[in-house]
């Protein structure tokens, strides 16, 4: 499980609040928001919105994708993908050609089809979150 402080869009001051509670890790956020009452809990414990909770848990959701470390995470977020809401709304096609579009800006090598692929099967799978 990636650490919480990758993170791109939430502020330090909640880091050290989620810290202070023993959520470390982008897994332990994942469950500590499971649901809509465990979001607003968290929220409220933060001195936080629902809407930055949601925030949290949509690119933490994306950074627990299989075969995805922090050089994945800059390419898409250079694609313009900041969480799993972002991968189900666009087909495949234009996942592969954001993320080539990061690479050729950031001078990094793309994932495979393949991993592309299967980043985006299971996006599908977390549609519920």
């Amino acid at each position: 499980m990636p650490p919480i402080d990758e993170l791109t869009r939430i502020e330090p001051v909640h880091l050290d609040r989620l810290a202070r509670q023993g959520v470390f890790t982008t897994g332990l956020l994942l469950e500590v928001s499971e649901t809509p009452t465990r979001r607003q809990n968290l929220a409220d414990q933060l001195d936080a919105t629902i809407n930055d909770v949601a925030a949290w848990r949509d690119e933490a959701l994306m950074l627990n994708l299989a075969s995805f470390g922090p050089t994945e995470h800059r390419l898409l977020m250079q694609g313009g993908i900041e969480g799993i809401h972002d991968v189900l709304a666009i087909d495949l096609d234009e996942l592969r050609r954001r993320v080539q579009r990061g690479a050729q800006e950031l001078n990094l090598e793309p994932p495979s089809d393949l991993t592309l692929r299967g980043w985006w099967e299971q996006a599908r799978t977390l549609e519920e979150e």
